[in-house]
């Protein structure tokens, strides 16, 4: 990457192949969550593989405003945190783009105690956070919130919480999160209830770091306990990213005389879905495991038809529907995706944004209130998209681009840095053979 950074506006040539392999960064998920855990440990711990976009690193800079002390060693951070060496932060605790940090950083202050005033960018301040004001309230803290305690900015006061019993209203991993971590700091015992399951890192995390913590498996719904717990320090090692996998892999499927590989990838519940799903559609795809939760991936060029995507498989597969509507562009028949309302509440509305960009394309799609339907097959061509800061959508676009004639404008690509900023030099790796 360069040291000023990704531009804003990128031109993509099409009409290319890829070949070869690769990494990808470290899982963004399971790097927000080691950083904050291991803030809340009493001890040193490691990681190795921690994700380098921006998103990760002000979860790293808000670890350090609280106390937490942050060093690096070879490949590998070094986060020495604990109760004892935390503090209440002097000035505001700055998110920037980062959704996952504002809502599990609310939840681990909450349990901690103290006064805490969280902000972010233009993007994170319009989300809402109402999803995990409502429960972290129910529990004892005061919080003081703009737009009628809609968004942030907002101030959190917690003086001592108490555990609940909180049924979730919409299926968010982060909400999960947040409650959970508000609960090692509660008296009495906090449980989470799922009608329908979201990732499970922070459950899987927590349990490792000794958290008291309890998942039961129901007949309908999942329950996940924790009680006030002293968390010792863990070595992470952490896998790369699934859905940064999921653009490489599927340009591969796409675009004729193509073949890529991406190298150890988390392959973990509700975080391989994706792949389940462009088999469905024909993908020619080889997985070969490492271990129980990662793995090498490998997609052959393929040729793929429609599917239809219902409502309870959307959790697990909620960051890749951008990149998913570009394969379903290059299938035969109209694909039809339903119950994904959370994407308008992204760092864009990825509903309405990404069918534009897919428009630009050629492509004939109809937004649907909760979803799209996507009829592939079309004549292509190039165009210019607005990517409105949001990455998924910058990076999608891309690969699009890759796939029809002529040169292909992106507007509002920088906003790769907060995930990917390695993403263009990955590209061009591919593409040049």
């Amino acid at each position: 990457m360069a040291d000023d950074g990704l531009q804003a506006v990128v031109s993509i040539a099409g009409q290319r192949s890829f070949k070869g392999e690769l990494s990808v960064p470290g899982d963004k998920s399971i790097s927000h969550r080691a950083l904050l855990i291991s803030a809340l440990s009493s001890g040193a711990s490691t990681i190795r593989g921690l994700s380098i976009g921006k998103d990760v690193q002000a979860t790293k800079a808000a670890i350090i405003q609280l106390g937490a002390k942050v060093s690096a060693r070879a490949d590998q951070l070094i986060v020495e945190g604990g109760p004892d060496i935390l503090r209440h932060p002097a000035g505001v605790i700055n998110v920037g783009n980062s959704g996952t940090l504002i809502r599990l950083a609310a939840g681990m202050t909450a349990g901690l105690g103290g006064r805490y005033t969280f902000s972010g960018d233009e993007s994170v301040n319009s989300r809402p956070m109402k999803r995990i004001f409502a429960p972290l309230m129910q529990m004892g803290a005061e919080i003081e919130a703009s737009n009628n305690g809609e968004t942030a900015p907002f101030t959190l006061h917690s003086h001592g919480l108490h555990g609940i019993r909180y049924e979730m209203p919409v299926a968010s991993a982060q909400v999960k999160s947040s409650i959970l971590l508000a609960g090692l700091g509660a008296t009495g015992i906090t449980t989470v209830v799922e009608k329908i399951p979201t990732r499970r890192h922070s459950e899987e995390m927590l349990l490792e770091a000794g958290a008291q913590l309890e998942v039961v498996q129901l007949a309908n719904q999942t329950e996940i306990s924790i009680e006030r717990s002293h968390l010792k320090p863990i070595n992470y090692d952490i896998p790369g990213d699934p859905s940064q996998a999921a653009f490489w892999l599927v340009a591969a499927l796409i675009l004729p005389d193509s073949e890529v590989t991406v190298r150890n990838i988390y392959l973990g519940d509700l975080r391989s879905d994706f792949l389940t799903v462009l088999r469905r559609m024909g993908a020619d795809l080889t997985i070969n495991y490492i271990s129980n939760n990662s793995g090498d991936v490998s997609a052959r060029s393929s040729q793929l038809n429609s599917t239809t995507i219902s409502p309870d498989e959307i959790p697990g597969l909620i960051d890749e529907i951008p990149i998913i509507s570009v394969a379903a562009a290059h299938a035969s028949g109209t694909t039809v995706i339903t119950g994904a309302t959370e994407l308008r509440v992204k760092e864009s509305d990825r509903i309405t944004v990404m069918a534009a960009a897919l428009r630009s394309f050629g492509v004939e799609i109809k937004e649907l209130p909760d979803g799209m339907e996507i009829t592939g097959g079309g004549h292509l061509r190039h165009g210019t998209v607005s990517a409105h800061l949001d990455h998924r959508i910058a990076m999608s676009s891309s690969v699009m681009a890759a796939t029809v004639e002529g040169v292909t404008e992106i507007n509002g690509f920088d906003s790769v840095e907060s995930s990917y900023p390695d993403f263009l030099a990955h590209f061009e790796q591919l593409t040049n053979h």
